[in-house]
């Protein structure tokens, strides 16, 4: 028996092996044709690695950094991600806490309000929503976060509801025997208690906000030059309308990297949070 559970093991791991293979091939392939010239990724050599004819250095980046707005691209992101990550924390969070602690009918369809706008597709709002955010002047990314908090709240308030409910009310009556009010209880209290599922939503949160690509390409005003990164990926042109391969590689590798700093510092901590929530005590 026990043969057979370590023969099974090995073959998990060769085969999640494979899988994890297959998910890092593309990323390493634009990884190496950042580095190429731009000849050699337009001449049938893009699957090769970088020779000393092909090899061009970090001339890419240069040429993506200084050009077609990259760093306005990457301020407007940074303060999208940023602004809709904290709204949904404190927003989200509050929303939960109500939801487990006042147990009344409209709390519960509140909850199951929140879980069902998982399940509906971007596709059947995304016109309705365009043009709601037009007339509302929520074009810009410095108010777009409203709108992500909609779309961003369904896991959040999903997440924190699973964790509240394993964290015991005498805690939070003990607050309020000292004098605490709802406000003060909440961000003295229970805030704290909830780091571990507020760590783990804000990283998941992040992933999706900084990768997203169809919601601001719908709602944000292009014409004040306002775009994202994944947004000027798609306009990255040369002269005379040429895709420039080697500086939009380079420009995926810089959208790219801090995600991926972010999720392999705080990987753990999405494993707490969702064991935490998992688990009533």
């Amino acid at each position: 028996m026990i043969k057979a559970h370590q023969t099974r093991d090995r073959v998990l791991t060769v085969i999640l092996a494979l899988l994890s293979l297959a998910w890092v091939y593309p990323v390493v392939m634009i990884l190496l044709n950042s580095l190429k010239k731009e000849t050699a990724i337009s001449t049938g050599t893009a699957f090769e690695l970088p020779t000393a004819e092909t090899f061009g250095g970090l001339s890419n980046y240069v040429d993506a950094i200084l050009s077609q707005g990259f760093l306005s691209a990457f301020w407007y992101t940074l303060v999208i991600t940023l602004s809709s990550v904290v709204l949904i924390l404190i927003c989200c969070s509050m929303c939960a806490w109500f939801i487990t602690r006042v147990k009344t009918w409209y709390s519960k369809a509140l909850y199951y309000l929140f879980v069902f706008s998982m399940v509906v597709p971007f596709q059947m709002v995304m016109f309705t929503l365009s043009s709601t955010a037009n007339r509302l002047n929520l074009d810009t990314p410095y108010t777009i976060c409203i709108i992500y908090l909609g779309f961003g709240a369904g896991l959040a308030v999903f997440m924190f509801c699973g964790f509240m409910k394993s964290v015991p009310i005498e805690v939070e009556e003990a607050a309020m025997i000292d004098g605490c009010g709802p406000v003060r209880t909440f961000f003295l209290v229970v805030l704290p208690i909830l780091k571990p599922t507020l760590i783990s939503v804000g990283i998941l949160e992040t992933m999706w906000l900084w990768n997203d690509y169809l919601l601001p390409y719908l709602t944000l005003d292009r014409t004040a030059g306002y775009m994202t990164i994944p947004i000027l990926i798609q306009y990255f042109r040369g002269s005379y309308g040429r895709v420039e391969m080697g500086p939009m590689m380079a420009s995926i590798m810089l959208n790219i990297i801090p995600i991926i700093i972010v999720y392999l510092l705080c990987q753990k901590h999405i494993i707490k949070g969702v064991a935490a929530g998992a688990v009533k005590g």
